[in-house]
């Protein structure tokens, strides 16, 4: 149990009345604690032994004579000395300031924690807050890095400071510095130093974020394949409250881990993988940077798909991402920018619109909607990279063909399971109205009928 113990003395406000004045031991206020680190505010009483440590005039580790006096306030007794380890820390607090760690030293009594190590394991919720909070690491954090650690429990705190702490030293992993690439183990230890966060302003109000359950492709104990649908972004963020990532976790409040491992655009719908334990998304985010993975797209283009062009067309254009004047973050063809490979296969065409497969080599922010537009072939209903012209006359009620989506949906991803290794292959039908958009092409083509309908 952690406890912050303040030199004041009220030290019987914890409970409805004094310790002592209970006729039998069974009937005392003894805290059936069920967790291994947890935090409260205790009031300490006065006592000669503590002026000196306790005033912070000297650093200390272990005080017997503060373990002996909570012992007495809690059961009237002596403690087994075995029963339990403490470990106690200093903090210093003088008008901390926001986002600093508390460093100055007290001006009238110091405050001092103290933590049990027997009592379970803390909350991996946000640990920004006045004191230090000591984290032991379960599997849903093992194998991550610090770092990203950190910035996941350390809920509002900037980038910036999370990796200033981490090279002061004040983060420590089983008592000893660390770097930002060091990967968490099994039972490790961590020391997160106190950090004040700002309060969000009373007004302001965040509305609840609804549980959703997406089309499940898979799941098993280590990994989730969904099929997200068109217009529902993965993530929260850039003006969007929440995404599928914030709703499964809504869904699933006993799930422990649930990540995502990769993403798709908000308006491209299909194939959407998510791991359920730490190890599972270190293993699928390295087949994803060895190009171990196979992921297949169907696009729709307006435009002439070029004849000399065959039934293949390799793209190498490197791209580039910056900001629009407005802040929008777009991504266009530029000689200086990451190297980035798409294969496009011919499936279909019409006078005016072709159906391709898209392959990815490498998986570069917009990469299959940016190399379309370098060929000249926006995507249908592309709002960003497309012919807004045609988006516009497309989405009109009665429009033939009609359609008000953007037509690019991942249908199938080859990889093999995290943990077995075995190879799987996962598939998502083509959406219903993106099948009726080609029927209605090849109804306009000479009448035919929609068989080249992928999934139809």
């Amino acid at each position: 149990m952690s406890c912050i113990f303040y030199k004041t003395p009220w030290a019987h406000a914890v409970f409805s009345q004094p310790a002592a004045s209970y006729s039998r031991a069974s009937d005392r206020p003894i805290p059936k604690l069920k967790v291994k680190f947890f935090f409260t505010k205790i009031p300490l009483p006065s006592k000669p032994t503590l002026t000196e440590r306790a005033c912070g005039r000297r650093p200390c580790r272990v005080l017997t004579s503060c373990v002996q006096l909570v012992a007495s306030h809690f059961q009237g007794e002596q403690p087994d000395p075995g029963a339990s380890k403490i470990t106690v820390y200093r903090l210093h607090l003088r008008n901390p300031p926001e986002f600093r760690t508390l460093r100055r030293p007290p001006q009238t009594a110091g405050q001092i924690i103290f933590r049990m190590k027997e009592l379970g394991k803390i909350s991996q919720k946000s640990v920004a807050s006045d004191q230090v909070s000591m984290i032991e690491i379960d599997d849903s954090a093992a194998g991550q890095r610090i770092d990203n650690f950190l910035l996941r429990v350390c809920k509002g705190v900037p980038k910036s400071h999370i990796y200033r702490i981490l090279r002061s030293g004040e983060v420590r992993v089983n008592k000893g510095r660390i770097d930002a690439q060091y990967r968490l183990e099994l039972g490790d230890l961590v020391r997160v130093p106190p950090i004040r966060v700002a309060q969000p302003s009373e007004t302001a109000s965040q509305a609840p974020v609804p549980a959703a359950h997406f089309k499940i492709v898979f799941e098993d104990d280590h990994m989730l394949v969904i099929d997200k649908p068109a217009g529902v972004a993965v993530h929260g963020g850039s003006g969007v409250a929440f995404g599928v990532i914030e709703q499964m976790r809504e869904a699933r409040p006993q799930a422990k881990f649930l990540e995502l491992v990769h993403r798709l655009d908000r308006e491209t719908s299909g194939i959407l993988m998510l791991a359920k334990k730490r190890s599972a998304l270190v293993n699928l985010h390295e087949q994803i940077r060895e190009n171990k993975m196979d992921k297949r797209y169907y696009a729709c283009v307006h435009g002439d798909w070029a004849s000399d062009w065959g039934r293949r067309r390799a793209v190498k254009e490197p791209l580039h991402k910056y900001l629009t004047a407005d802040g929008e973050r777009r991504v266009r063809v530029q000689p200086d920018g990451l190297a980035s490979h798409t294969v496009f296969n011919l499936i279909d065409r019409w006078p005016e619109y072709a159906l391709l497969e898209a392959e990815l080599k490498t998986g570069r922010t917009h990469q299959i909607r940016v190399h379309l537009q370098h060929l000249e072939l926006p995507i249908v209903g592309d709002a960003k990279y497309g012919d807004f012209a045609l988006n516009k006359a497309l989405a009109r009620a009665n429009a033939k063909p009609g359609l008000k989506r953007m037509f690019l949906h991942a249908y199938r991803l080859k990889l093999a399971h995290p943990a077995t290794g075995a190879p799987l292959q996962f598939e998502a039908p083509l959406p219903a109205e993106c099948r009726s958009f080609i029927a209605q092409l090849n109804e306009l083509r000479n009448g035919s009928h929609p068989e080249t309908t992928p999934h139809g």
